[in-house]
């Protein structure tokens, strides 16, 4: 197994792709392509359509309509068994009562493969996986992050194009969930198979991904880069949903100055009227002199590298956060008043 580079080419084609289960849609004609070798991130809140699509995808549940196509073949009516996708649950669903060995065996022996094959591919994905020494435990006698493993070595033996997985990390604590974030980043780029993962942690989404969907209600709202969803959220449900965001509510004039009370910033903008400007703490600085916004210190929380300061100032009913280097020459303290400028190249506007 090598590592390949993803390519533009789409190996996944969702068209229009719609389920509704009586009066309630699930799914609202979400269309989208997932380009090969690629690692892609479905994101959203619970109940916003995410897992229902990826059980679509792997055959579990049937389209109301639309179109699934996998190398521009209409897959929609194949039996999952059928797809060359293979969905790896959160549950793990290991056998209890065979060794981790043959749990890397149960698929390939139910596709008839020669024995020479099948004890071949055991070994590499072993070796890939890091698990060789643990070919002949039980899964009761594996952690949390080895069983964890040990499932994905199951899905990737049997090489799918695609591979489908449903919160894989969901039940793994928080350290070993981020030091497993970069495993399945290795393995995908070493195995060089399509990753489709589901998560509604979007930390977990722009560790891994290299491009992520963001669903709600069922419906797609943007796709694109980590950066691109990041930096560019298309609206202000993504732009809320996505990291930290300050919202400012005000007026757009007619000279392209974004005013509320005590803010006056110049912004690029085709917007007029009344917004919402949004800013990321980080796009956020503490300024000297009394430049800038005045605001007051009213609550302080430290996270190692960074500090967050929580700002009221005049124009923003809630308090701004605004991130500072915790080694910052000037020490803050709460109740202090301070003076903070926003990057308006940086900023974000929505139209009210």
């Amino acid at each position: 197994m090598t590592e390949t580079s993803h390519s533009h080419e789409p190996i996944l084609s969702i068209d229009g792709l719609y389920k509704s289960f009586g009066p309630v849609t699930a799914v609202d004609h979400v269309s989208l392509d997932i380009r090969k070798n690629e690692f892609f991130a479905l994101l959203g809140p619970s109940g916003c359509g995410k897992t229902t699509l990826l059980r679509m995808l792997a055959g579990f549940e049937t389209p109301t309509g639309g179109r699934i196509l996998l190398e521009g073949k209409d897959i929609s009516a194949l039996p999952p068994e059928r797809r060359p996708l293979n969905l790896m649950f959160q549950s793990y669903a290991l056998f209890p009562h065979m060794t981790v060995a043959k749990n890397l065996a149960y698929g390939l022996e139910m596709d008839r493969l020669p024995k020479d094959e099948i004890a071949r591919r055991i070994e590499e994905i072993m070796a890939v996986t890091d698990l060789a020494q643990f070919a002949g435990r039980k899964p009761d006698q594996l952690s949390g992050g080895q069983r964890q493993r040990v499932a994905l070595a199951r899905a990737l033996v049997k090489r799918p194009k695609v591979l489908l997985l449903d919160e894989p990390l969901g039940a793994l604590d928080k350290k070993l969930r981020e030091r497993m974030q970069l495993e399945l980043k290795r393995l995908q780029h070493e195995v060089g198979i399509t990753f489709i993962i589901v998560t509604h942690d979007q930390e977990e989404a722009l560790v891994m991904a290299d491009r992520m969907a963001i669903l709600k209600d069922g419906k797609l709202l943007q796709c694109g880069s980590p950066e691109e969803v990041y930096e560019t959220p298309a609206d202000r449900f993504v732009a809320n949903f996505i990291g930290v965001m300050n919202f400012i509510e005000g007026t757009v004039s007619q000279d392209g100055h974004f005013v509320a009370e005590s803010l006056n910033i110049k912004v690029s903008t085709e917007i007029r009227g009344l917004a919402t400007l949004a800013v990321r703490p980080e796009n956020i600085t503490v300024t000297a002199g009394g430049a800038g916004c005045e605001g007051k210190i009213v609550d302080m929380a430290y996270h190692g590298l960074d500090r967050v300061l929580h700002v009221r100032i005049a124009a923003s009913e809630t308090p701004l956060q605004v991130r500072v280097p915790a080694n910052a020459a000037v020490p803050h303290t709460i109740g202090d008043t301070i003076h903070v400028a926003i990057d308006p190249d940086r900023t974000r506007l929505f139209k009210n």
